[in-house]
């Protein structure tokens, strides 16, 4: 993902946490859903729980190295169990108004709320949707502002071609850490919908 900046630290956290490589492969779970009706690049899924862990982004896209550190140092144990949490794909950017305000990690399927260790930073916060569903659109490339209000202005024609009502805020997703070759990452935009 095209989020942070690309510092020694960063690449050292990236490889322990995604095991991705230039070429894309990702060896960590992705978060499970079903897939209710495709039309490339588009999709309507349903995820029948996502738990997230998440922080606020008060710079933007450009403050990504802050707050990934924190979710990082939550699910490596800074947290009310000293518990050691198994990273997953990708990582959600929420997006309000042309600008990302939080960053969330999503743990894996078998948490649920009341499981989830609490987080020992404030700035960190959990939260949990259930019975979801979000139009997706799926892009290569960098994942930045300009490709994301690109992407959503492009889902947001095809969910109001469906016959879709949007009910959330968008979210723009990442499957790779940034030293992966731009044509080979995964990245996603996905806005809450239900049938009008």
């Amino acid at each position: 993902m095209h989020l942070i900046k690309v510092t020694p630290l960063i690449v050292i956290c990236s490889l322990a946490l995604s095991g991705c490589s230039v070429f894309g492969d990702v060896s960590v779970d992705i978060i499970p859903y079903e897939i209710v009706e495709k039309s490339n690049p588009f999709e309507v899924r349903r995820y029948e729980r996502l738990v997230f862990v998440s922080t606020p982004m008060s710079g933007g896209l450009d403050s990504a190295y802050g707050p990934f550190r924190k979710l990082f140092d939550y699910i490596s144990g800074n947290n009310n169990n000293t518990e050691k949490i198994a990273m997953t794909a990708p990582v959600f950017l929420d997006q309000f108004e042309q600008t990302t305000e939080k960053m969330s990690f999503v743990l894996p399927a078998n948490f649920s709320l009341s499981t989830t260790p609490l987080p020992k930073d404030t700035a960190v916060t959990l939260s949990e949707l259930r019975d979801f569903k979000f139009a997706v659109i799926s892009f290569s490339g960098f994942l930045n502002q300009g490709s994301i209000s690109t992407h959503r202005a492009k889902l947001q024609k095809w969910i109001m071609g469906r016959g879709f009502k949007i009910i959330g805020e968008p979210k723009a997703a990442g499957y790779n850490p940034p030293f992966t070759l731009p044509f080979l990452r995964r990245n996603e935009i996905l806005i809450p919908i239900e049938k009008n």
